[in-house]
């Protein structure tokens, strides 16, 4: 067979490498070029003639969508052994957040704050994914959003690109390995390029107006993490960015990914994108848009056919040129070496090990218990105590669901291996508490019904009230955006008449999205929000209410009070202008007729107040944790140099339990403006009851740096404010100066 002809590519280095490319270039012929650099989506498990032909005929170069193992295998069989070349698949699927064996969804991974358990998760799902066949995620979502109304928010790493750098790089080294030709690694898929996260109202697919100057400071940082990581491809967004359409960016794929940073891999076209380009008014026809794509650079077309049905048309007029199209292929090749598929194309399942083992579903329980916020508990409310209750009611639409806990993006996810809340619970409590369990709503949308009034029974004939409150998966995710971002339904009632009964209310909250709590917050006592948790959620949550396991998951994105706040992020501008508590003026407070200059003058909404419902950074845990001795190594650093900024962390409680220590900086002058505060390290911490550590954070004047008005990335010299603390609310401060000596 031809692909025998092939040295294995093990260990060779990327000379031997581009030999190998460079020698199977000079043997396909211009369709077969062009086969590569279509992708189909193949998820039926009979392979239809049509699919079977073309891949014969060495047109297509990748299929999406096929789970089953058998038929990948058929496929790769028919593509290695009957076609002219024997170049065998590259074989997508969304893999976003595990694939039978679910974790909690992104935006809840990124509540962990701990990177080696989210690469845990990642290799979780690339070894379960890799058994049925495919070689290739598209993960791990990157766009920076600072809107939640946004349904992507949910693949999401949240506001931060310093932490989304460090979550983003740490899903790409969780899915590759350190060796893709390994059985369990496949290739990951930085997405979506650039500045999704940023579509205007929060409408999926929208306009995104990003100035340079954000685009490269906020949205750009972790693509770049990525591609430093070794990321093996990036996927363009379906968005326009500041009117031309990502998917034909030149900027963005020329300029920014191939010229300044070096991405030696390949860049596929979101699902039909390049086709789109004619509906975003970019292209006049598809042969236009064609053109726009591949000349900006994106390798592969997803699903539609422009490619297969232009290139060669653009290529005998004279528009492009055969080395354009040997330069998009060449990196298609280079992957399928890189990931050993000519020497290896067929999946084996005694490669890998059984389907959610005891091994995975651990790890999904952990990164359920670390993603879990505690964002209320007066009076100690919580932990719950077996001992102190004779009864429990358990309330509400999500408590014993076993696919809605497992949020979006779960094609794969089995829910006979979801243990729910109300399973957990029951199973921890036994015989010893009776359960009152009433559903009370049919979905998390239904309008209030003579079940809440069973449901208010329940709680009155109960010790304590645990009330499951949210939105059901379907709510988040591509395609579905929220203009009003309160709990859907009549769910703020249902806790109204539960908080009558005069018992201990605690909501438990599982979303694809921070919410706007106001209308329930002062409603509970105790408030978890523990995202949509997946498959091991319910045993995570019964353990954080029970006392077994203390909160310490923080929010990576900001929580608004009212949907009129939003974007509300805390690495914000100071403007000339900024509100203070003592500037702050509230509309309930204004005199009549008052004088218009008398009104504060300040960047503020009177109606919101000058705060979130809860900030970046934030959790709370069953202990209290306090912070002392900030220090500084040096006060002034030459520029090149070095500092450590360090403080004591003392747990003053008598829980032992995790705490996120964060490090902020702020740069207080700058050649463009420079936000109030911005993430630069974080560390996770076990303490004992009254132990006290030392953190510390080591700094180069680099990671200082910024772009300026001339878009050259530069550190400045000058005056920094730096913070240690449980959240970007930190109060224990220091400051140093960059000298440039």
């Amino acid at each position: 067979m031809s692909h025998q002809v092939f040295a294995s590519s093990a260990g060779a280095d990327s000379a031997a490498l581009d030999a190998r490319v460079a020698e199977l270039l000079g043997r396909m012929t211009t369709a077969e070029k062009i086969g590569q650099m279509s992708q189909v989506n193949a998820g039926d498990a009979v392979i239809p003639d049509h699919l079977r032909e073309d891949i014969k005929a060495g047109k297509v170069g990748s299929v999406l969508n096929q789970v089953n193992v058998d038929t990948v295998n058929k496929l790769q069989r028919i593509a290695v052994e009957e076609s002219r070349l024997g170049i065998p698949l590259l074989v997508g699927r969304d893999v976003i957040h595990g694939f039978n064996t679910i974790l909690p969804i992104p935006l809840g991974q990124a509540a962990t704050w701990n990177p080696e358990l989210v690469r845990k998760g990642a290799r979780v799902a690339a070894t379960e994914a890799a058994s049925a066949g495919i070689n290739w995620t598209f993960a791990p979502m990157i766009d920076i959003t600072r809107d939640p109304r946004w349904g992507r928010i949910a693949e999401s790493p949240g506001e931060d690109p310093y932490l989304a750098s460090v979550l983003g790089a740490a899903m790409v080294e969780g899915f590759q390995g350190t060796d893709l030709t390994q059985p369990g690694t496949i290739a990951a898929c930085a997405k979506h390029f650039a500045g999704y996260g940023a579509s205007e109202s929060g409408k999926d697919y929208n306009t995104t107006n990003i100035p340079q100057n954000e685009l490269r400071n906020v949205y750009l940082p972790p693509f770049k993490a990525a591609v430093d990581a070794g990321v093996a491809t990036l996927m363009a967004s379906f968005s326009d960015l500041d009117g031309v359409p990502a998917t034909g960016n030149r900027f963005l794929m020329r300029q920014v990914l191939r010229e300044e940073w070096g991405f030696g891999g390949f860049v596929v076209s979101d699902w039909a994108s390049i086709e789109q380009l004619t509906i975003h008014g970019f292209s006049a026809n598809k042969r236009d848009a064609a053109y726009e794509a591949v000349t900006a650079g994106v390798n592969m077309e997803m699903a539609s056919t422009t490619y297969r049905d232009h290139l060669k048309e653009l290529l005998d007029s004279g528009r492009i040129d055969m080395a354009l199209i040997d330069e998009m292929v060449a990196g298609i090749l280079q992957l399928k070496f890189r990931l050993g598929l000519f020497e290896n194309p067929y999946t084996r399942l005694s490669d890998f090990p059984p389907i959610a083992n005891e091994d995975h579903l651990a790890i999904a329980e952990r990164a359920a218990l670390e993603s879990i916020v505690m964002l209320e508990n007066r009076n100690d409310t919580l932990p719950l105590k077996k001992d102190k209750l004779d009864s429990l009611a358990i309330i509400g639409p999500l408590a014993d669901d076993p696919y809605e806990q497992l949020g979006t993006w779960i094609f794969d996810g089995k829910t006979e291996l979801s243990r729910t809340p109300l399973q957990a619970i029951t199973g921890m409590l036994g015989d010893a508490v009776k359960i009152n369990h009433v559903r009370a709503m049919e979905t998390s949308r239904s309008p209030y019904s003579d079940t809440f009034e069973e449901a208010r029974q329940a709680a009155a004939a109960s010790d304590a009230v645990v009330v499951f409150l949210g939105e059901e998966a379907i709510l988040s995710g591509e395609a579905h955006s929220r203009a009003n971002i309160d709990l859907p339904g009549d769910q703020a009632e249902l806790v109204r008449l539960l908080k009558e009964t005069g018992k201990p209310v605690i909501a438990v909250i599982m979303a694809g999205r921070p919410l706007t709590l106001a209308n329930i917050v002062d409603n509970v006592d105790a408030m978890l929000f523990a995202w949509h948790p997946g498959s091991m959620g319910g045993q995570a949550i019964a353990k954080v209410l029970f006392g077994a396991h203390s909160p310490s998951g923080k929010l990576p994105v900001t929580f608004p009070r009212m949907v009129g706040q939003v974007p509300i992020y805390y690495a914000h501008k100071n403007t000339g202008k900024p509100a203070t508590a003592k500037t702050y003026l509230n509309i309930d407070d204004i005199p009549v007729r008052m004088p218009q200059t008398s009104a504060g003058m300040v960047s503020t909404h009177m109606d919101a107040g000058i705060t979130p419902q809860y900030p970046f950074g934030y959790g709370l845990s069953y202990t209290r944790f306090s912070y002392a001795d900030i220090s500084v190594s040096n006060e002034q650093v030459p520029m090149g140099g070095r500092l450590t900024i360090a403080a004591v962390v003392t747990n003053a409680g008598d829980v032992a339990a995790d705490e996120i220590a964060q490090l902020y900086v702020r740069d207080l002058v700058g050649n463009v403006t420079r936000p109030v505060r911005e993430l630069k390290g974080f560390t996770r911490l076990h303490l004992q009851p009254g132990e006290s550590r030392q953190v510390s954070f080591e700094l180069d004047t680099s990671d200082l740096a910024f772009y300026g008005r001339q878009m050259q990335l530069m550190t400045e010299p000058g005056e920094f404010h730096a913070w240690i603390g449980g959240s970007s609310e930190a109060s224990l401060q220091t400051g140093f100066t960059i000298v440039d000596e």
